[in-house]
């Protein structure tokens, strides 16, 4: 222990600690986090005391050149030994086109000050000039095995003890097994990874691990991920005690035009060198092509490819597209039995009527320019209002409300298996601060728990301020996209009367009359518009949000990616949604009546809707923005980057007959970027946001996402096996912020499809006229019955108490109507109260109230029970963990039983000798 802690006195002195000083510990766990420390203050440190004065230093370590030596297949250095972990691009310099001396200089002697870091930290770097373009340098990295042993113990990394023998329990579905079998991958094409028992990586207990073979032991995915680790920590420059380091700042700066991992073959074929596991090949050919659109995703090795990240949210979208099987099935029987039964709508055949709806004159939607019109115009819109406001709405609302809830926890459970089969139950690795946040550390406070000086890049007011301004910012954006609405709305009002007054007066128009009527026009049109704008500020907002997150600077990237994610998903919320929910609770809702209209800004006459009801609406407004948005995401994810690719390949045209290695094929795919899935993510919260929040107008919603996803998926894994870079691989227990944003959503889409019902459909209405109005004291029927409910629905207005403030009579010249209907409850003119809301308009508030009420707490006490009878972790899984965690603890304590056995034994012998050095002179 003494010796311990005079080694870390004497690093401290020197300020640098080398890790091989440190002695086998009796004191892991003391050891452990004191190894660590000396790994990372030792990573931080350079071999350039003050980088402020590059030009001074002239004892860089550079890499070697080498040729290429015409292996395109090849993943390994000219010796074919040393495997290519990383490959870092940049442009020479002194070949370059526009060459700028002074600052070409400083930026080659930033990157030969890193390179040179990467050597001393134990990194092993080959270069090779470009097959194609000779500007370009490849700089191939390679870590040996005792440096990703050191920052596998770093980093916490879970490696392989011993082969597992936990039996796996026998599916209870084995008479579907024939059926199960044509969906999975064939295993002997994707062999099913060995399961291990595993434990954090320890370099003092190497020979406890299961190292069949060094070269094997850390996977590709895994060193890859060291080597980044490294890379995006080491420092190239320190200018008045600000270090710059880590390689994205470098590929930033233009100092590296890319840096990536390679992937291990082509997606087409497979590799010529026999030891290559063809990875790359295999997803193409078992996900991504086309011809495996029915089968289950390969996720472990999808997992073992990309890393847990990706892994996480193949598993979760594939997930999620299956429990859309579910509700698309009951959707679309909800629809069928709308269809099926819309010959029997009584009320609907009373709209079409000739002697009901072909009698009844409505008065007119807006002032001046709008006729009286028929009531029977609206007869197809009638009809198909049948099909989707039906009593199947209310049983699909009721469905969906508990539908996701089942979706929300089981997902937790399957999560819960995936933690457990990818050994990210006690996902312990340290995030490290960003480069970004460190490179802005310039204040010095003390630290109130170690009571020493750290560094800080702002203080407590800077912070309140950079707060301050975020907020208001995205505060900003916001108004703007109600700014927005407010003016499709405005155009709604002005548009409706030129096609009131334009669309008869259109020659060759007579067949559609009776479909495009001045409301359908107005909502499809508009419809449209509204979606082109959402696409155009998401576009902007995107850079604006990157903007905003980055200066309010999040110190880890954890907590960079739920920064961003919290201000995408408000403003995507926002500007996604306000036209639904304007459609579906506020459109049509504050109108006044004919003789007293509310007016918008005191000028535009408030919308109103159809006499069917803004229900139809709000369906085609759902239809056009979710068919819209899939296609144009579809369109974006798959040409956009085939194209960039396409554009790279014709520049290349004229070197194509030239061999080109590994890495200059990947060189020239496109760069996913880091937020990248962010993104997918994104895309697919906001359709779940449609499926669940609005599915009571539009019970296809599931349908049409489920067949968006299952295109999605293989959409989404032909980008990453064929068109992008491979991905560093990256650690992920879970989702992240989005599974809290799901919950969020599944409140509130119980409130807003229960308002749905209530305040948009008219089923409410319909059902308070049969039980209470068709009948006496306030009807005239002997029986309950749906006949007389338009005629009783729509209220008498006489003609000639219309108001204009300086005109007079607008309509007088419009027909000799003395009187008109409009959609609202109140009594009659004449009547002591005229024009105010009469007894039937109070019962049907009241009945709105209760059903709201009560279908919100019926689905939401199903909602807790199922929350709480559905562990969040199955028994099974608790189990497997539990016993996995008890053999693991056996067997690390039995190797340190014998290893102290052994060791007991090594004392005791030299004590013994020890004893007989000092008895036996005194004997003789």
């Amino acid at each position: 222990m003494i010796e311990i802690l005079r080694v870390v006195t004497y690093s401290r002195a020197r300020r640098v600690r080398r890790v091989k000083d440190l002695p086998n510990c009796p004191f892991p766990f003391f050891c452990c986090g004191m190894f660590r420390a000396a790994v990372l203050e030792n990573l931080g440190q350079t071999i350039i005391s003050d980088l402020g004065s590059l030009e001074s230093q002239q004892d860089f370590r550079t890499p070697e050149f080498e040729e290429f030596n015409g292996k395109s297949d090849s993943l390994f250095f000219n010796d074919g030994q040393r495997r290519i972990d990383f490959v870092l691009v940049y442009e020479d310099e002194s070949r370059k086109e526009t060459n700028k001396k002074g600052t070409n200089e400083k930026q080659r002697r930033k990157r030969q000050a890193y390179e040179s870091n990467l050597i001393c930290h134990g990194l092993q770097l080959e270069a090779t000039r470009s097959v194609l373009d000779d500007k370009l340098v490849f700089v191939k990295v390679h870590a040996p095995w005792e440096v990703l042993c050191t920052y596998a113990e770093v980093m916490h990394i879970k490696l392989p003890l011993k082969p597992n023998d936990l039996k796996n329990r026998s599916s209870a579905f084995g008479t579907l097994n024939w059926f199960t079998k044509v969906l999975s991958v064939d295993e002997s094409i994707i062999k099913p990874e060995q399961e291990f028992f595993t434990a954090p990586f320890e370099k003092n207990r190497m020979n406890d691990f299961y190292i069949v073979d060094r070269d094997s032991f850390f996977n590709p995915a895994t060193r890859s991920r060291i080597v980044y680790f490294i890379l995006s920590r080491v420092k190239y420059q320190v200018i008045n005690n600000v270090s710059k380091f880590g390689i994205n700042r470098l590929v930033n700066s233009g100092i590296y035009k890319a840096a990536f991992p390679l992937h291990d073959c082509k997606f087409r074929h497979q590799s010529e060198d026999p030891s290559c596991p063809n990875e790359r090949y295999l997803l193409y050919r078992e996900w991504a092509h086309p011809r495996s659109i029915y089968k289950k995703q390969p996720l472990d090795l999808i997992r073992k490819y990309y890393g847990e990240k990706i892994g996480i949210y193949f598993a979760w979208l594939g997930y999620y597209t299956q429990m859309l099987l579910l509700a698309a099935v009951v959707g679309v029987a909800c629809f069928l039995y709308g269809y099926l039964n819309q010959d029997n709508c009584t009320w609907s055949k009373e709209v079409c009527h000739p002697d009901i709806g072909g009698k009844i004159i409505m008065c007119p939607q807006c002032d001046k320019h709008c006729p009286f019109w028929k009531l029977n115009i609206t007869c197809e819109s009638s009809k198909k209002l049948c099909i989707f406001d039906s009593f199947g709405t209310l049983v699909f609302a009721v469905f969906m409300g508990v539908w996701v809830t089942l979706f929300l926890e089981f997902w937790k459970r399957r999560q819960a298996e995936l933690e457990y089969e990818w050994d990210t139950v006690e996902l312990q690795q340290e995030e490290q601060a960003r480069p970004e946040y460190e490179a802005r550390c310039t204040h010095i406070v003390i630290n109130e728990i170690t009571q020493e000086e750290e560094r800080i890049p702002f203080t407590a007011w800077g912070k309140c301020l950079r707060i301050t301004l975020c907020a208001s910012a995205v505060l900003f954006w916001i108004l703007l996209i109600i700014a927005s609405v407010i003016g499709i709305i405005v155009y709604r009002l002005s548009v409706f009367i030129v096609f009131s007054t334009q669309l008869k007066n259109l020659n060759g128009t007579d067949p559609i009359q009776k479909y495009l009527t001045p409301q359908t026009a107005t909502s499809i049109t508009a419809s449209i518009i509204s979606f082109i704008i959402i696409m155009i500020l998401n576009t902007i907002y995107e850079r604006v949000a990157i903007m905003i997150t980055n200066f309010e600077l999040p110190r880890t990237q954890t907590d960079y990616e739920n920064s961003l994610t919290m201000k995408m998903f408000l403003f995507q919320f926002v500007n996604y949604y306000s036209s639904c929910f304007y459609i579906a609770f506020f459109k049509g809702k504050f109108v006044g009546y004919p003789g007293d209209p509310v007016y918008w800004l005191g000028k535009y006459r408030n919308e109103e809707c159809d006499p069917g009801g803004c229900l139809l609406e709000l369906t085609t407004q759902l239809t056009i923005i979710m068919g819209g948005k899939a296609i144009w995401n579809n369109i974006q994810e798959v040409l956009l980057p085939w194209i960039m690719n396409l554009i790279g390949r014709f520049h290349r045209v004229s070197g194509s007959e030239k061999i080109t290695p590994r890495w200059e094929q990947d060189y020239h795919l496109q760069p996913m970027g880091k937020l990248g899935l962010f993104y997918e993510y994104l895309e697919m919260i906001i359709q779940f946001g449609f499926v669940t929040l609005f599915v009571a107008s539009f019970p296809l919603a599931p349908l049409l996402a489920l067949v968006n996803n299952i295109l999605e998926i293989r959409v989404d894994a032909w980008k990453l096996t064929t068109q992008f870079r491979r991905l560093v691989p990256e650690k992920a227990q879970d989702i992240g912020a989005w599974q809290p944003i799901m919950q969020g959503i599944a409140i509130l889409a119980v409130v807003t499809n229960a308002m749905i019902i209530a305040f948009t459909s008219d089923m409410i209405p319909r059902l308070v006229y049969y039980w209470s109005f068709s009948v006496p004291p306030y009807g005239n029927h002997t029986s309950y019955t749906m006949d007389g409910y338009i005629n009783n629905t729509l209220s008498i207005f006489k003609v000639i108490d219309f108001k204009n403030k300086s005109m007079g009579n607008p309509y007088s010249e419009q027909g000799n109507h003395t009187t008109c209907r409009y959609r609202d409850f109140r009594y009659p003119p004449g009547h002591p109260q005229e024009y105010k809301h009469n007894i039937y308009y109070w019962h049907v508030i009241a009945a709105k109230l209760a059903f709201i009420i009560v279908m919100e707490h019926l689905i939401y006490s199903v909602k807790f029970f199922i929350s709480y009878a559905i562990p969040d972790v199955s028994k099974r899984t608790k189990s497997k963990i539990q016993r996995e965690k008890y053999l693991t603890q056996k067997l690390l304590r039995e190797n340190h039983l014998k290893d102290m056995t052994k060791n007991m034994g090594v004392i005791a012998e030299r004590m013994i000798e020890a004893v007989d050095n000092n008895l036996r002179p005194k004997s003789e």
